[in-house]
């Protein structure tokens, strides 16, 4: 789900990758949609009837790690009253989604590693290698080429699984998707309680839903709105339903209140009725200009404890926004920010901001 510009990106190098089975890795903070991206892949590629298996890497005890992806004989270690595949062979002619890589140990790894070269596996207490033929997917919210700086990942497993790289921008800089989003989760939990149906959002609520950061991204917007759904007491939700997410963007500056006031709500038709032109927008309407879409270009004031945010952080987010706002036409983005283009790119090269993607690519000292 989305109209984006920032998302355009990832959608053309996601078909481009599904014509081929090198190895891809997806980089994006948690929440993203890392997962979607992975299985519309799968779904678009010559492996889309074959298994899609899902291994979240992060939510493995270190003692079973090696057990669960390659696999463990019957009486290999206490516990083990069984033999067990393991997820690479469950996988076998189709495609592993290796989710949160980053958090795999060190000696699991080298395992890794091997499988990804060889495209085989050794299990636990095996006398012998499983051949596997898989397409691997893997994606982390972690810098993975600090950590590996770091010597917390291997550098010879990092080049052999960034071959095809994506990185999912964050929710806050594809905001003009949080309408869309908003429509599909109220399409979601209105069937689940026809006695209570909501018809939309007020228009003051969606744009102070867009002036929001989200850190916790799609999820945590999914679940603001199912919260939401559950106190309204009405039939549209309003900002009273949204308190946590209220009382932080009440420190925020926006640069387009005009667009925010004039903003048409966001109706949900019940099945079988139309909603009336003056009464909002469909969400049932699939033809994309009809819907509302104002840009909410928003830069907070104030950080989560309520102080004024360090001139910094501000003039980043600033050069980041004029990059998106203007499709990376840096002429313009120079024009716009009262500066010159040899002033731009310098502060570009300062920030680590990617001029093509508008992407921050610096790493941590």
């Amino acid at each position: 789900i989305t109209h984006s510009p920032a998302m355009d990106r990832v959608i053309r190098l996601g078909q481009k990758a599904a014509a081929s089975n090198i190895p891809i890795l997806i980089e994006g903070e948690s929440g993203v949609g890392k997962e979607l991206v992975a299985r519309a892949i799968q779904g678009s590629g010559d492996r889309r009837s074959k298994p899609f298996v899902t291994v979240n890497c992060g939510a493995i005890p270190d003692n079973l790690v090696e057990s669960i992806l390659f696999g463990h004989e019957k009486g290999s270690f206490t516990g083990a009253t069984e033999k067990h595949t393991g997820k690479f062979v469950e996988a076998h002619s189709g495609t592993l989604f290796l989710d949160e890589i980053g958090d795999l140990p060190l000696d699991v790894q080298v395992k890794l590693l091997r499988a990804v070269q060889d495209g085989e596996v050794d299990p636990v207490g095996g006398r012998s290698t499983i051949r596997v033929d898989i397409r691997l997917i893997s994606a982390t919210h972690r810098n993975l080429l600090q950590q590996v700086k770091d010597g917390k990942f291997r550098e010879d497993l990092f080049y052999r699984l960034n071959v095809y790289p994506i990185f999912v921008p964050p929710l806050r800089d594809r905001r003009d998707d949080i309408p869309y989003l908003v429509e599909h989760f109220l399409e979601k939990v209105a069937p689940t309680d026809p006695r209570h149906r909501l018809h939309g959002i007020s228009a003051a609520a969606l744009a102070m839903l867009q002036a929001y950061d989200w850190p916790g991204n799609i999820r945590q917007l999914e679940n603001a709105v199912f919260r939401a759904s559950v106190l309204c007491e009405g039939d549209v939700l309003t900002e009273e339903e949204f308190p946590q997410i209220r009382a932080q963007v009440e420190g925020t500056v926006n640069l387009d209140a005009d667009g925010a006031l004039h903003a048409s709500p966001l109706v949900i038709a019940p099945p079988g009725e139309d909603v009336p032109a003056d009464n909002g927008i469909a969400a049932t309407e699939l033809d994309p200009p009809a819907r509302p879409q104002p840009r909410f270009g928003t830069l907070r004031a104030l950080d989560e404890r309520g102080n004024v945010r360090a001139l910094a952080d501000v003039e980043l987010e600033m050069i980041k926004l004029a990059v998106d706002h203007y499709n990376g036409q840096m002429s313009e983005v120079a024009r716009r920010l009262g500066i010159g283009r040899s002033t731009l790119y310098r502060k570009l090269k300062e920030y680590g901001i990617d001029p093509e993607t508008g992407r921050i690519d610096r790493l941590a000292s």
